[in-house]
């Protein structure tokens, strides 16, 4: 059976056997970003505050079953199987959140159960080639695999954690689970919950204080910040129900779980769908040899245009696919009456001979003929492929040297200074006039070069704004493009996907992505003729500023959306 056929089922199946006002909106808000999520605590919440299932006045009430389990941990106690504990202290007023349907009690977790640390073992005992026996880690709680590192050495049997077991990790985000691989060894950092009577059920108690767990994220027990202690999980105050309609509520949860998996299933279902629909018609919008077939193409796409840019990923996608489509030359038109890029490359080439006669740039070594390998579509008439090399008068990369940042100073433009083109103010950083000075020994970058990231955000780049005065941090490199051609269209040429993933692709599996000066200064990009240049980077900037709108719609919706969702599951709790 399908994802998107189980999903609806559950909901039909229990539409009348469960809360109505919740099922009812169960799509509705898993729609929601960050629905499901919701739905989960949503789930949580009313069970453990008795709203999910009904209460049967037969049940015996939760205070005799409190009763029992007092009287069995006294028996552990006075059987030498657990040590003797200090008496919970009484549950103020403060302590309670809401008010307890009938037959319910206010109770420590404490009384229930005592929670069992992990051992911190002898680190020469690891390994991760599977000898001895798995050792859990904060890492593999809730993780849904087994462990992949092992203890060869000594171990407590009190250590053995064995399927069906509730552990607890103490650090980063707080998580009560199931642990449901094989027989592993309880490490520190991670402690589990012994259950005084089996009549308490596990799964009642782990839900309920998984709520209050999380309400403890971001505390500090001890000097470590998000750090759980024994004592704050013996202390967690919890809304005890009749045993029997504990396990009524467990069985009830596990079913509208199995619902939000499905949901969950359902969308990713439906994002890989999507992905591929929008990735079929915008590889055939951007594979397009002439105009005709791009407006062919293009009427493809408009006709599920609300299908298919619902989501702000869709929106990059088109955005995308427009400078692919740029640099191809298929979103203006062509003027024969105007000087051919070949003419154009000349003149840079004969600009280049003046400025190495006075001195003003380095000599280049000939940059090798282009072959019909390096050509990755075909051009419009006029166009011409260039190297790199060939249209810029310097190439240069950054110091090989980590710069030291001062709290104010000059500026110096690294790969977390620019995103999309634009300089990113809150994330500018500065250095002093010495390490300014430095760093600039190689060639100063001046207003109109282009700055490219050449690690890490490979193809984030950005041409340097009028007035600013900047020197290179680590990661990027510089081009000093021929005024001759428009700097911003040769910034979008070496931007667009194809470009990168050529670049990418010489050194793949090679350590993290990146490229070096030799790869640019060989790569070869598409030269339109200069007034070809400005017209297509004013098309490129009015359907930019189309995507632009469109992603304020997709967000204003997206927010509406998250608040509706917010009211219904107000509305339900």
């Amino acid at each position: 059976m399908s994802a998107v056929l189980e999903a609806r089922e559950p909901t039909a199946r229990y539409l009348k056997a469960v809360q109505p006002a919740l099922v009812r909106r169960f799509e509705l808000i898993s729609t929601a970003p960050g629905g499901v999520e919701r739905l989960r605590e949503l789930i949580l919440t009313l069970a453990v505050q008795g709203k999910l299932v009904d209460q049967d006045p037969s049940d015996e009430p939760a205070d005799r079953l409190v009763a029992r389990v007092q009287a069995a941990r006294s028996k552990l106690v006075a059987s030498g199987q657990i040590g003797k504990q200090k008496p919970s202290e009484p549950i103020n007023e403060d302590e309670t959140a809401f008010l307890l349907p009938k037959g319910w009690v206010w109770s420590r977790v404490g009384d229930l159960a005592w929670p069992q640390a992990g051992f911190a073992f002898k680190s020469t005992g690891f390994n991760e080639s599977g000898m001895g026996l798995p050792l859990i880690r904060i890492r593999d709680v809730g993780a849904g695999v087994g462990p992949t590192t092992f203890f060869s050495g000594e171990y407590r049997a009190e250590f053995l954690v064995k399927q069906g077991d509730w552990l607890i990790s103490m650090d980063g985000e707080f998580r009560v689970r199931p642990w449901h691989a094989t027989t592993a060894l309880l490490n520190q950092r991670v402690t589990r919950l012994v259950f005084v009577a089996e009549e308490v059920r596990a799964a009642f108690v782990a839900a309920a204080l998984q709520r209050e767990l999380t309400a403890l994220q971001g505390t500090k027990a001890y000097t470590t910040v998000d750090h759980l202690s024994g004592k704050q999980i013996g202390e967690a105050v919890i809304a005890l129900p009749p045993a029997n309609e504990q396990a009524r509520i467990v069985a009830r949860v596990d079913e509208l779980m199995r619902l939000c998996d499905a949901l969950e299933a359902k969308g990713r279902l439906e994002t890989e769908q999507h992905a591929r629909l929008l990735g079929t018609l915008l590889g055939t919008l951007t594979a397009s040899g002439t105009p005709e077939e791009l407006a062919a193409n293009w009427q493809r796409v408009a006709d599920h245009f609300d299908l298919l840019l619902d989501r702000p990923e869709a929106v990059a996608a088109l955005e995308q696919a427009i400078l692919q489509l740029a640099v191809r030359g298929l979103l203006v038109h062509q003027d024969p009456g105007e000087e051919p890029a070949h003419a154009l490359l000349l003149q840079i080439q004969s600009d280049k001979r003046s400025l190495l006669t006075y001195e003003k740039v380095k000599a280049d070594k000939s940059s090798p003929p282009i072959n019909e390998n390096e050509v990755r579509f075909a051009l419009p008439p006029g166009w011409s492929w260039a190297r790199l090399s060939d249209i810029c008068t310097a190439i240069v990369d950054c110091p090989h040297s980590t710069a030291k940042f001062v709290d104010t100073g000059l500026l110096c433009l690294d790969t977390n200074s620019f995103k999309d083109g634009k300089l990113l103010p809150h994330k500018l950083r500065f250095v002093s006039q010495e390490t300014f000075d430095e760093r600039i020994a190689r060639l100063k970058p001046e207003p109109g070069d282009l700055v490219f990231a050449r690690e890490g955000s490979v193809g984030q780049s950005i041409i340097i704004p009028d007035g600013i005065e900047c020197c290179l941090g680590q990661r990027v490199m510089l081009f000093r493009l021929s005024q001759r051609l428009s700097n911003e269209f040769v910034r979008l040429a070496i931007t667009t996907e194809d470009f990168l993933e050529v670049l990418l692709g010489l050194h793949k599996g090679i350590g993290a992505k990146h490229v070096n000066v030799a790869d640019m200064r060989n790569a070869v990009v598409p030269v339109p003729p200069y007034r070809e240049q400005e017209r297509i980077l004013a098309r490129v900037s009015e359907l930019r500023r189309l995507c632009a709108d469109l992603r304020l719609r997709l967000s204003a919706s997206q927010t509406t959306q998250a608040h509706l969702a917010e009211a219904l599951v107000t509305e339900v709790a």
